[in-house]
């Protein structure tokens, strides 16, 4: 079995597994304990072992973006803080929602999302970033609303084609495109609805949650919307829906495939007032069609009633063969399946709240 990384950020603090020969997994952590970890990126594009990049948000000192070169046995942090708001924005960082290494196509680029909803960019791998000014002058920026957890930039995706393609989705404010580098943006929300606005299909304002990248059509996406679960085939100018099939099409969480097209995978959420895993099962869902229809893969996961919700960046793939597939809750347990999702198994329990995992092969 390949040698896996996995990052698992919690409410209070990281904490990293590796698999190595066979099916078990050892942890360590945690790292950065009483800081809240929201984001994790694993920057693999590197020669040797890949970089870490974690944002730790500590109640007493802040927020901060630390790096590793050593697979998390050492932390690197700036002295100066590697991401913040200029002087004349009049407000400063609250949260790093986002750590996305960009793709081949642009070696040593990476973009952090942020709260307030701001986008930043690194050259360096990570070690100082640069505030994307024309997205936070956009003139709808000042309309945007926020989520239950605060606006927020919670997700970049960049075109494996394209460095200057790239597209960010916001809380509350819809998913918007560049196709500049991040001179110039426009927002992309075409067919996604806003349920609870007066115009349920507006050209902003939409609460989306998660958007994930088709690994062999770069021009598909995924999305998990507020309500509803949308494609899109023309890389975001306009959104179907395909939940059909779905117990809810309620939830946070949506991965691709790393290798295999029209392949994804969500983890559905009540909408309303309970906000539980629909009828209290915990289960995953894979589309193999591109979302024409959806298959339940739960083998292994608890049978007994279930309340653990999984976020929107608790819910991600590795690049193994076969590949692997992850999920965290906030229950504080991790699940990995080593086939795909066919089957799936408890690597982590008692931990505090999960919210966010990432897994890469390391060797």
């Amino acid at each position: 079995m390949d040698d896996v990384l996995l990052a698992v950020g919690t409410r209070k603090g990281l904490f990293l597994g590796r698999r190595r020969t066979g099916p078990d997994w050892n942890f360590t952590g945690p790292h950065f304990p009483m800081q809240a970890v929201y984001s994790v990126g694993i920057d693999t594009r590197r020669s040797g072992a890949p970089r870490l990049l974690a944002g730790a948000d500590s109640s007493h000192w802040g927020p901060s973006v630390f790096r590793s070169d050593d697979l998390g046995k050492s932390w690197h942090e700036p002295a100066r803080p590697a991401v913040r708001f200029p002087e004349g924005t009049d407000t400063s960082l609250e949260r790093v929602w986002q750590l996305h290494p960009a793709g081949p196509a642009a070696p040593g680029v990476v973009y952090a999302g942020t709260q307030p909803g701001a986008l930043f960019r690194s050259e360096d791998g990570g070690e100082t970033f640069t505030f994307v000014r024309s997205l936070w002058d956009h003139p709808q920026r000042p309309e945007w609303g926020a989520g239950f957890g605060g606006q927020a930039v919670h997700t970049v995706v960049t075109d494996p084609r394209d460095a200057d393609a790239v597209t960010v989705a916001v809380s509350s404010g819809g998913v918007y495109r560049s196709a500049d580098g991040g001179a110039s943006w426009a927002p992309s929300n075409s067919g996604l609805k806003a349920e609870f606005m007066p115009d349920p299909y507006p050209e902003f304002g939409q609460c989306v949650h998660k958007i994930a990248p088709d690994a062999v059509d770069p021009d598909r996406l995924y999305l998990q919307n507020h309500g509803g679960v949308y494609r899109s085939d023309d890389r975001g100018a306009h959104w179907s829906e395909i939940g059909k099939g779905l117990p809810a099409d309620f939830g946070f969480a949506i991965a691709a495939h790393p290798r295999r097209g029209g392949v994804a995978y969500l983890f559905p959420v009540s909408d309303g007032s309970d906000r539980y895993p629909p009828d209290y099962r915990c289960r995953v869902f894979r589309t193999q069609d591109a979302g024409a229809s959806w298959e339940e893969r739960s083998a292994g996961l608890p049978g007994e009633p279930h309340y653990g919700v999984v976020l929107r960046d608790a819910l991600r793939t590795d690049d193994a063969d076969p590949v692997g597939v992850y999920f965290g809750n906030r229950n504080g347990e991790v699940y990995a399946s080593a086939d795909e999702g066919e089957s799936w198994r408890q690597i982590a329990r008692y931990l505090p709240d999960v919210l966010c995992v990432r897994a890469a092969v390391t060797g």
